[in-house]
């Protein structure tokens, strides 16, 4: 788990430049760009025509993307899912939570996360859907602000306190509903809350009528690696009855996948 945003450094003398730009063509596919020009690769990586192209062209030969004869345009082709594939059939963590996660999914019946934090988001590793539909479009790979999400609050509880306010200082404290709390210090003390009770739950903090909680998987260290949440709705549950439901569950389910 890594805490710090991801940035390539030219001066660093084992960064090879061109896998670093290669990689930034590939990330510029998004939805908002899932077809790009040569000059639209160009415009959204900062590279020249000329490396576009040759970038482009190597991906495309690699089979990483995808060039329309007609259109001339490029998309990612399905061998892009491959690099996600692998993480997931080799993650440690992976195999040793998806039983966790697939009980607790059977004994709720709602919807189950594993996540990990990296730099001030988390991560959606897996996700086992529930049959109640949820407002949110979280999807296996979506990031999200960790500092207002039951996973970020509770991986963040068991990490140390520097690092813990470190993540909360870098983040940007968007007030994305009536609910969010921005306010750096409560969030230490929501925080430090969610230690004392080996859980955290966050209501309506990204998402009107979203409710979730999650609780911390724990390395050798006793610091977090990861965490599991159950996330439900308030159309459903009152914020009491799903601490009172949820609470020993995730808590009992994280222990017994954490590597104490």
């Amino acid at each position: 788990m890594d805490t710090t945003p991801k940035k390539g450094s030219k001066t660093d003398p084992l960064m090879v430049q061109s896998v670093v730009k290669a990689f930034k063509v590939l990330q510029a596919f998004d939805a908002q760009h899932p077809t790009m020009t040569l000059s639209e690769i160009a415009q959204q990586t900062d590279l020249d025509l000329s490396a576009s192209q040759r970038f482009a062209h190597t991906l495309q030969q690699l089979g990483y993307l995808l060039k329309d004869p007609g259109t001339r345009q490029f998309s990612l082709s399905l061998k892009s899912l491959d690099l996600a594939y692998h993480y997931r059939v080799s993650s440690q963590l992976v195999n040793r939570v998806m039983p966790a996660l697939h009980h607790v999914s059977r004994e709720t019946e709602e919807t189950v996360n594993l996540t990990v934090l990296d730099g001030t988001e988390i991560v959606y590793i897996e996700r086992i859907q529930s049959r109640h539909v949820l407002a949110t479009n979280v999807t296996t790979g979506t990031r999200l602000p960790a500092y207002c999400l039951s996973p970020g609050r509770a991986i963040l509880s068991r990490l140390p306190n520097d690092i813990a306010r470190k993540v909360i200082s870098s983040s940007e404290l968007v007030q994305h509903t009536s609910h969010t709390e921005t306010n750096p210090d409560r969030l230490m003390d929501l925080i430090e809350g969610a230690r004392q009770q080996g859980y955290a739950a966050c209501f309506e903090e990204l998402y009107h009528g979203d409710a979730s909680i999650a609780a911390p998987i724990l390395g050798p260290d006793s610091q977090a690696i990861g965490a599991i949440s159950i996330a439900t709705t308030l159309a459903r549950f009152s914020r009491d009855e799903v601490i009172k439901k949820y609470a020993k569950l995730i808590i009992s389910a994280a222990r017994s996948v954490s590597f104490l």
